[in-house]
């Protein structure tokens, strides 16, 4: 491995590192100078969706924004479709191409709101249509194998990737970054035990990756959220199970669980960012029915 690849290694890992150690999410700030063993990098362009640093060969990183001015998507196959940039197809473009002729990994920035991206990562140029001025990038380093004609099982494969690697991460980065990275119970802030907590399931039609359908939740108070052992009223208060509330255990139970039962939810800043009243009725209504 020559030094460009190991610098770009080394890069990729340092992102989605500090993404997981704030929950999923990385600000331009961190990515204007991230941290490595040596020095630090610049990892995301200061005006342009396209970064291409001089000391590396091909592309670094591409900056996808879903109120931006080109018209990214994702496509069937597990396939993503990145614009070109505005100009002529070479300039900024040209090293986007060369990732894609030395299959280079780069990253991929899904904007979340202003100055906060989801990094996803290992992502792979495997196409560039030069008459629709887009290329196309494999989302998981496995997918770019199964481009172009996948059979029913490859797609079932590549479509569940795609969840869990773009749609689950961008939940997770919207929800937590709303929340300041702390839980919205306990108010941990430690983004490496966070999780976005689904008010609605995502099988339900009501379940929407929107940030008010989500909770920033510690593990332990989603896998007792979703488990009806506390609920979330309406007006924003903690309930615990009654028969949990009578048990006699640890300093986990009493303080992590018991504790919590009658506190006020953390709630976000931004108004448009909190728990939907109708949704939190619904998931309310069905702990009610499911401890009484």
């Amino acid at each position: 491995m020559d030094t460009s690849e190991h610098l770009r290694d080394e890069i990729i890992a340092a992102v989605l590192d500090r993404a997981s150690r704030n929950g999923g999410f990385v600000t331009r700030d961190e990515l204007t100078s991230m941290p490595l063993a040596n020095g630090s990098q610049r990892v995301i362009d200061r005006t342009r969706g396209i970064w291409n640093p001089r000391d590396m060969d091909a592309t670094l990183s591409v900056l996808s924004s879903p109120d931006g001015p080109y018209a990214d998507r994702e496509v069937a196959g597990g396939l993503f479709h990145y614009a070109y940039q505005d100009g002529p197809t070479n300039g900024v473009n040209a090293k986007l191409r060369k990732a894609y002729e030395l299959q280079k990994p780069i990253i991929l920035l899904r904007k979340v709101r202003d100055g906060v991206f989801v990094p996803i990562a290992p992502v792979y140029v495997v196409g560039d249509l030069i008459e629709k001025r887009e290329f196309l990038l494999a989302l998981d380093e496995s997918v770019r194998f199964l481009a172009g004609d996948p059979s029913p099982l490859e797609r079932r494969y590549v479509e569940r990737v795609v969840k869990q690697r773009l749609h689950q991460a961008e939940f997770r980065g919207r929800v937590i970054a709303a929340y300041s990275t702390r839980c919205a119970v306990c108010r941990l802030r430690h983004g490496e035990l966070l999780d976005a907590a689904h008010i609605i399931a995502d099988r339900d039609e009501q379940g929407l990756p929107e940030v008010s359908n989500g909770l920033s939740l510690c593990k332990i108070h989603h896998a007792a959220f979703d488990g009806y052992l506390i609920g979330i009223s309406p007006d924003y208060q903690v309930r615990v199970d009654r028969q949990l509330l009578e048990e006699t255990d640890g300093p986990m139970l009493r303080y992590g669980l018991q504790g919590m039962h009658g506190i006020r939810l953390t709630l976000p800043e931004q108004r448009k960012d909190r728990p939907d009243a109708d949704r939190l009725n619904q998931r309310y209504a069905e702990f009610l029915r499911r401890t009484s």
